[in-house]
């Protein structure tokens, strides 16, 4: 979070606490709280929710907002409304109003789907930034919330899938990657030929793909239509491009499970861990450069663009 952004939230919760505390009452007969302090609540809210945001998860901020406010609702439904003579306060009540709504956001984040949008170029040309997609969080497991253990065993991450985790070296930040070695296989990319266990993946040419970079630069690439574990998709390759920049290249913990030179690297994949690559080769800042993800960081698994304001064609396409 930008310092800036910081001092908005920060002044969104003093002015929201304020018009709270000072925001008048309700008028005798009245079903609404003043304006004033509706707009608190709304203000506290938000600027509640994006603090929180600077120092943990967004399903954790989550948890403590539906922590509190089902506190506040079960010691009013069960203790607090049979002492009460007359209408509970305006905390309470909105305490018992947020309650239901966020718990059932929580519970479809957690546990069915969860939506992302797509900041970078680096899944090119099958995702494109503006498009928001939706990940299915089920499809590796039931998971326990914020932990992000699996309690309910369901499908294993294969090679080819496309999936949303947590970065590892900043775990409050999600990346979008394929998925292209799982526990235990050598991957090699060296001279633009992807192999797995010292099978190449095989790829055809399939033309060639330009976009604009950031409104900046038009980028030419080479496109190659790839197939694994059955799965067929696009990727990318700017022929001219090193293979990996050596200089990016990360200490990342595992470091000693690859090896690196001019014309590419070779990794083994630890236990637990998994390798990712961008789909735009030569554009993806990706696990060849910080290294493995652990199956606890792993979010769920990408299936359907839902919506993409700048290219509505896109609405309804498979992530394959």
């Amino acid at each position: 979070m930008g310092e800036n952004l910081f001092w908005v939230f920060t002044v969104a919760v003093i002015v929201g606490g304020m018009l709270v505390a000072f925001g008048g009452q309700r008028e005798v007969g009245q079903k609404d709280w003043p304006v004033s302090i509706q707009w608190g609540y709304l203000a506290l809210v938000i600027g509640g929710f994006g603090l929180l945001s600077n120092y943990m998860s967004f399903t954790a901020v989550m948890l403590v907002f539906v922590l509190v406010t089902g506190v506040v609702w079960g010691l009013d439904k069960f203790l607090l409304a049979k002492k009460r003579a007359g209408e509970p306060g305006h905390f309470v009540e909105y305490s018992r109003g947020f309650f239901p709504v966020i718990l059932v956001v929580f519970l479809l984040r957690s546990f069915l789907v969860e939506p992302f949008q797509i900041p970078s170029s680096s899944m090119r040309p099958g995702l494109v930034v503006g498009d928001f997609i939706l990940v299915n969080k089920f499809a590796y497991g039931i998971r326990v919330p914020v932990l992000n253990n699996v309690v309910v065993p369901m499908g294993k991450v294969s090679r080819g899938d496309v999936v949303v985790f947590n970065y590892p070296p900043n775990p409050k930040v999600n990346y979008i990657k394929r998925v292209i070695g799982v526990a235990g296989d050598v991957v090699e990319y060296r001279n633009k030929r992807l192999t797995i266990n010292g099978k190449a993946v095989p790829d055809e040419k399939d033309g060639t793909y330009d976009y604009l970079e950031q409104g900046m630069a038009m980028i030419h690439n080479d496109q190659f239509k790839e197939v694994m574990n059955g799965k067929s998709y696009k990727v990318l390759n700017i022929p001219d491009a090193p293979v990996v920049a050596l200089g990016q290249v990360a200490d990342f913990p595992s470091r000693d499970q690859c090896q690196y030179d001019d014309n590419g690297f070779v990794c083994k994949v630890p236990a637990g861990h998994y390798f990712m690559l961008g789909d735009n080769r030569d554009n993806s800042l990706d696990g060849r450069y910080w290294g493995f993800v652990d199956d606890r960081l792993m979010v769920g698994k990408a299936f359907l663009i839902w919506m993409n304001f700048s290219a509505l064609s896109r609405i309804g396409t498979a992530i394959r």
